[in-house]
């Protein structure tokens, strides 16, 4: 009996390990794919910009109400919902024939992957009642969610290439089947539990974050001070300082904010938003340059990220270790300084840089991602009680996927608005007239070797578009490297200032409800 419970306890922990690993890896295995999806659909990049975003935009806007649906339900049963409309969503957009379907397609599954994810912390913590084993799934499933992310553009690129675009989606169809019928066999049924659904919360937040990202990624091609970028970014501002008042007013909020009260929860927490603002706003652009600029077929711009997936995959269980002996501090603060490190030394490297010159940064880019992800699932589990474990685990991914969707819109407003002025000014030079700037700025998108849109260009103009396009991702990179680096100070000096490890509950005292602050 005892063999039989460990046997499936393993399969418990594959299920939500694969599953999560899918999640992730829909992250970012679209990146490669961006190219051409921009050049068969006739999309710019804003309208790249919304297929990445339409997925983590749902996804952070609906993981902390999927948490909570999970404590009322039961997080299995969500779990399971979740892993089906993912499932559905990829096969909708495999077969999307046009921008629109294939933006509502990500949607469906950034539903999906929200309704999923909270509830894997939790079973974790259900399946694993021995602290060292539970210490160890963690870890596991941690790696596993950073796997995800560094292999998506390994294996994206050769699909594209041999596939075609669809195929990034299509992969996901077998695995939720998969892990949909393990999910009915082997995850455990917790029983639900009372909790009031902050539908208040998820009213102010959902379209907070849509306009905010709206106006983040119109901005720079609307120009800053039009009426509706101006309209949805005030509106934006409005909603989301409504939401911050309303959740801390409730005693059950969609995201528990006196998490950042405590030093190593909040430092936590911070940590997986700046990782994700960094990385995703990275990996966003990158293939776009390798593919456009550079001229790499998908399959080229996906093995160039080999180097990154094996310091990924040497780091995760270093960071374990670490942590274990250390405690989180040592290997956050390292892989964060370790991040901007790498994301900096990009900047150092032009259209003409040559794969070894500028390898060690993906080197440091996979170690530094590797070293963060344990020690932020397990800095903020260590301290919230097991009532608590659902809410934490939504609030981590919330933030995580939060940074990728702010980072993907900051820093591609950096660069838009960059690489908007730069060919201004180098057009200007060529007599070219100011209004043909926007068509020839989206030619990056849709370039793929061999042809697309920029191979169309006249030389003097490709130049143009390769120099100014490549000013702006260094623009972009070094914004990003300068947040972690500063975010690697404050951990530091979070985590040195916090207390030990005390009673949960007494790190976050549940105030009394208010009167008339309830939700449905």
């Amino acid at each position: 009996m005892e063999e039989s419970s460990a046997r499936r306890a393993r399969l418990a922990l594959l299920t939500l390990c694969v599953t999560m690993f899918m999640s992730m890896l829909d992250n970012v295995i679209v990146n490669n794919a961006l190219p051409r999806i921009g050049r068969d659909l006739d999309a710019g990049i804003s309208g790249l910009q919304w297929v990445a975003e339409g997925y983590s935009l749902v996804y952070a806007a609906f993981v902390l109400t999927g948490g909570a649906l999970g404590d009322r339900y039961g997080r299995t049963r969500v779990f399971r919902l979740g892993l089906a409309l993912f499932t559905l969503g990829s096969a909708l957009a495999a077969l999307a024939g046009t921008i629109g379907v294939l933006v509502g397609a990500r949607m469906l599954q950034g539903v999906g992957a929200a309704l999923l994810t909270p509830g894997s912390l939790t079973l974790i913590r259900h399946v694993f009642t021995e602290e060292q084993e539970r210490a160890k799934a963690i870890a596991t499933w941690s790696g596993v969610s950073a796997l995800g992310l560094s292999v998506g553009p390994v294996v994206g690129g050769p699909m594209v290439e041999h596939l075609g675009w669809a195929s990034v989606f299509w992969i996901n169809v077998p695995i939720g089947v998969a892990g949909l019928l393990l999910a009915v066999r082997v995850l455990p049924d917790i029983p639900p539990r009372a909790r009031r659904i902050d539908l208040g919360g998820l009213a102010l937040s959902a379209p907070g974050l849509g306009l905010l990202v709206y106006a983040l990624i119109e901005g720079p091609s609307r120009g800053w001070t039009d009426a509706r970028v101006l309209g949805c970014g005030a509106a934006a501002a409005v909603l989301l300082l409504a939401f911050l008042l309303l959740e801390l007013r409730l005693a059950e909020p969609m995201l528990e904010l006196r998490l950042f009260r405590d030093g190593m929860l909040g430092g936590a927490l911070l940590s997986g938003f700046v990782v994700s603002f960094g990385m995703f706003g990275a990996s966003f652009f990158l293939p776009l340059m390798m593919q456009g600029t550079l001229g790499w077929s998908p399959a080229a711009a996906g093995y160039a990220g080999l180097p990154m997936t094996a310091m990924l995959v040497v780091a995760a269980p270093l960071s374990g270790r670490l942590t274990a002996r250390h405690g989180p501090r040592l290997p956050l603060v390292l892989g964060l300084l370790l991040c901007a490190a790498g994301l900096g030394g990009l900047s150092l490297y032009g259209d003409h840089a040559r794969y070894p010159e500028y390898l060690w940064t993906l080197v440091a880019m996979g170690l530094g991602m590797g070293l963060t992800f344990t020690p932020v699932s397990i800095g903020v589990m260590q301290r919230v009680t097991p009532a608590q474990a659902g809410m934490a685990s939504a609030a981590i991914n919330t933030l995580r996927e939060l940074g990728g969707v702010l980072g993907i819109a900051v820093l591609g407003a950096v660069l838009t608005n960059r690489l908007t002025d730069s060919l201004t000014a180098a057009l200007h030079r060529l007599g070219v007239p100011p209004d043909a700037v926007g068509p020839i700025a989206d030619a990056p998108t849709g370039a793929v070797h061999g042809g697309g849109a920029a191979a169309a260009l006249p030389g003097p103009l490709r130049e143009a578009v390769d120099g100014a396009f490549v000013d702006g991702i260094h623009l972009a990179v070094l914004c990003g490297a300068v947040a972690l680096a500063v975010t690697a100070g404050l951990v530091a000096v979070l985590f040195g200032r916090a207390r030990p490890v005390v009673a949960p509950e007494a790190v976050l005292p549940r105030p009394a409800e208010p009167a008339g602050a309830r939700s449905a």
